[in-house]
């Protein structure tokens, strides 16, 4: 029901997840672009959010008052299609699995390799140890944004910019300067105004 909708607005669903919140029930959906890249403009997640509401209330097909979000992968990009995984190929994950492998359920590590197949099986690399996860063991999974000196130095050099033309602005409107008029011979109309 919710997939043919995502469809049309030339869009992917990534994931469908149910939960409570505040005892309200509550209904996600994550989409991308056919690209993939995250790319998903606001007007259409709106778009898709309407229809998804519209046909949900018609079907009557969730129970009781609930809450719905459309949205796109942000910073921390959900993974859930194998080509999903494919793409992270590189990047830091947060995995959680259905079941217990080698002990554990939950993974944060580098992930190094995904093999395609009837059953994809991703290698991750957890403090040089590597793990061999098979793709449907995956409850949850997203990647980890790695912060870089470049982020913050894009975003204080993009600041500084703006304070520079804030400045820059201010002045062109006619804002009055500091010490503006300081020192300035008064005009002969003052002259001849203050003689009177």
């Amino acid at each position: 029901m919710i997939e043919p909708v995502v469809l049309e607005h030339d869009c992917e669903l990534v994931d469908v997840e149910q939960a409570r919140d505040r005892g309200q029930g509550l209904l996600r959906i994550t989409v991308d672009s056919p690209l993939g890249d995250g790319r998903v403009p606001i007007e259409r997640c709106v778009a898709i959010s309407r229809e998804v509401e519209t046909l949900l209330d018609a079907a009557d097909a969730v129970a009781g008052a609930y809450r719905l979000e459309v949205s796109s992968p942000g910073l921390d990009r959900l993974l859930g299609r194998e080509k999903d995984f494919i793409a992270a190929v590189g990047a830091r994950v947060k995995l959680r699995t259905r079941r217990p492998i080698e002990g554990r359920r939950r993974f944060t590590g580098r992930l190094t390799g995904v093999e395609a197949g009837p059953v994809a099986t991703l290698q991750v690399e957890i403090d040089g140890t590597a793990f061999d996860i098979r793709l449907d063991d995956v409850e949850k999974a997203n990647t980890v944004y790695e912060f870089s000196s470049a982020d913050f130095g894009r975003a204080s050099a993009e600041g500084e910019r703006a304070k520079r033309t804030e400045r820059h602005a201010g002045q062109s409107k006619g804002q009055p300067r500091k010490n503006a008029g300081r020192g300035k011979k008064p005009s002969s109309a003052e002259r001849a105004g203050r003689a009177r």
